[in-house]
């Protein structure tokens, strides 16, 4: 290869090759003038350094929003969502106690019950108002949800019940739920006055105090009251027994239903004609057979003590007994007194009270009709429980020494 020939052009025609000049102010890196020598620094003079890319980026305010603002953007979003969710947590569990408590029962008393009768085509909402307002249930709202919840709502059946507001909302929902028509028991006991028969029937939730009071002092024609005077009450003629009702009783069907018993008994054990030997009509009877029964009820005691107390009517005798003046404090409200200035009280006068002192079951009952046969005239029921008869008063005297120093020393 030959140094410094020309290559022919393209075109075939040969031309100076081109010189280039050198600029004199251009020259190689290594023909550079050398950097000035940086002067000496004065003693005490201080110098400013160069910025770093780290402190610019910390000084400018574009860099600094572009680090921090996302930061403070998220924490406060995590902030937000949490309260939400706390405030969302205790609502939910506020909700549920609330709603919890007012599904518990209105009251512990499993002795009370509230008639409801819920009517054909009444929705789940008026179903709820009308237990509320009853007292059966807490909350209307707490029914509804859950009759909702549970599925019920379109479940609960038409019909008279007979609730207790001891239950729980769900049992309340479950006993309409079934449809069962309610029945209860009522239970007069011999030897209870009438005043404890009206609570009751009261207590029993189904009745107003106004239906119990109409019921006990209205007149009825039954051959039960044949021989009762028109101004006697019903104290006596609520007889003693257990019966069962259904929720659609009233209260003088049910005062019916033990009526009809007790005619029932004076009719089978022949007691009119009995009472009649004794010459006693149906009511004086009945009377008589009240005293026995609070005296004793023991049927073997209640024949002696009725001849007895016959014994002292034939020779008009006071009878004396303890329990009639009982009686009268105690409708009177004042403390029971052997002097006590009442009818009723026959330590001080004479013959029988103007009526029943309370209700006798049926071995009183028989006792006044077939009396024991005995000629005694004093009785008393002993420290020991036991009957002791005497025919004069010394003997009934020493009696009292003998038996009755406990139960003879308080009215």
């Amino acid at each position: 290869m030959q140094p410094n020939r020309q290559r022919p052009s393209m075109d075939g025609m040969q031309r100076p090759k081109p010189v280039h000049k050198i600029r004199p102010d251009l020259r190689l890196d290594h023909e550079l003038p050398a950097p000035e020598p940086t002067p000496l620094l004065k003693k005490g003079a201080t110098t400013t350094p160069l910025p770093s890319v780290t402190d610019i980026k910390k000084d400018d305010p574009a860099s600094s929003l572009s680090t921090q603002q996302p930061f403070k953007i998220k924490k406060w979003l995590i902030a937000t969502i949490a309260g939400l969710l706390i405030a969302a947590a205790v609502t939910f569990f506020t909700a549920y106690g609330w709603y919890q408590s007012q599904l518990a029962p209105v009251t512990s008393d499993t002795t009370k019950h509230v008639m409801v009768l819920i009517k054909s085509g009444m929705t789940p909402s008026e179903i709820g108002e009308l237990l509320q307002k009853s007292g059966v249930i807490r909350s209307q709202l707490a029914f509804g949800v859950y009759t909702k919840l549970s599925g019920t709502e379109n479940k609960l059946k038409a019909g008279s019940y007979s609730f207790q507001p001891s239950l729980s909302t769900p049992a309340i929902v479950d006993h309409i739920v079934a449809g069962k028509q309610d029945t209860f028991d009522v239970t007069f006991l011999p030897g209870d006055t009438l005043a404890n028969n009206r609570k009751k029937l009261i207590d029993l939730g189904l009745f107003s105090t106004t239906e119990v009071d109409a019921a006990l002092t209205k007149s009825y024609d039954r051959p039960l009251f044949a021989t009762k005077p028109a101004n006697a009450d019903l104290e006596g003629y609520l007889y003693g027994e257990t019966i069962e009702f259904d929720s659609s009783a009233t209260v003088e069907s049910i005062l019916g239903r033990f009526f009809t018993e007790y005619e029932a008994v004076i009719t089978d054990n022949n007691l009119v004609a009995g009472f009649q030997k004794q010459g006693l009509s149906l009511f004086e009877g009945i009377t008589l057979a009240s005293i026995v029964q609070r005296e004793t009820s023991n049927p073997d005691s209640q024949r002696q003590v009725a001849r007895v107390f016959l014994n002292r009517m034939q020779i008009g005798m006071n009878l004396g007994s303890d329990v009639t003046y009982q009686y009268a404090a105690k409708i009177m409200g004042v403390a029971p007194d052997p002097k006590l200035n009442s009818l009723y009280n026959t330590r001080i006068h004479a013959g029988l009270p103007p009526g029943p002192i309370a209700t006798p079951g049926k071995t009183a009952l028989q006792a006044v009709a077939n009396p024991a046969s005995n000629d005694y005239l004093f009785f008393l029921a002993g420290d020991d429980n036991v009957m002791h008869y005497a025919k004069t008063d010394a003997q009934h005297q020493q009696n009292i020494v003998q038996y009755c120093r406990i139960k003879c020393a308080t009215p």
